[in-house]
């Protein structure tokens, strides 16, 4: 089965959030204000911004009213960039191409070279999926549902 990790999926939840700023405030978001928005613990929510800013995903800024911002719109973001940012290659066996480590068996494997065909297609796809597709704005108002009472479908 091919599942992202956990620290993936609360990527792009910070990077959704990221888009969404408070009516209060600027662009600017912190990690305890994101931590608390979003429910991911802070020292994840830290770990993720930091993984996203050497990514040039996110901008960080110092100072008295510093914080996290978006480094490009979320149409530009694709989620094979998030991926890539957190979890690193993207690779579904040890013999593709940018893996860690190679295979132990490499040298007697049949399929030798031919899961790049897969690679490739599965990269190819997350590449065309972007941030913008997962936000909630496109999600159709019948499926949304209010952070306060996730059990009633959302009413605009």
């Amino acid at each position: 089965m091919l599942r992202l990790s956990k620290l993936t999926d609360y990527a792009v939840v910070v990077l959704l959030r990221l888009s969404n700023p408070p009516e209060c405030c600027d662009s600017v978001q912190t990690s305890p204000g994101i931590a608390t928005a979003t429910g991911v613990p802070e020292p994840t929510v830290a770990k993720v911004l930091k993984a996203l800013t050497l990514a040039n995903l996110v901008v960080s800024q110092r100072g008295a009213r510093g914080g996290y911002r978006l480094h490009r719109p979320l149409d530009e973001i694709a989620i094979a960039d998030v991926i890539t940012a957190i979890d690193g290659p993207i690779a579904l066996t040890a013999c593709v191409e940018g893996a860690a480590s190679p295979c132990e068996v490499q040298s007697l494997c049949a399929a030798k070279g031919r899961w790049d065909l897969v690679n490739d297609a599965i990269r190819e796809a997350l590449a065309k999926i972007t941030l913008a597709d997962m936000a909630v704005a496109s999600i159709p108002p019948a499926f949304r549902f209010d952070a306060a009472h996730p059990h009633i479908p959302f009413t605009e």
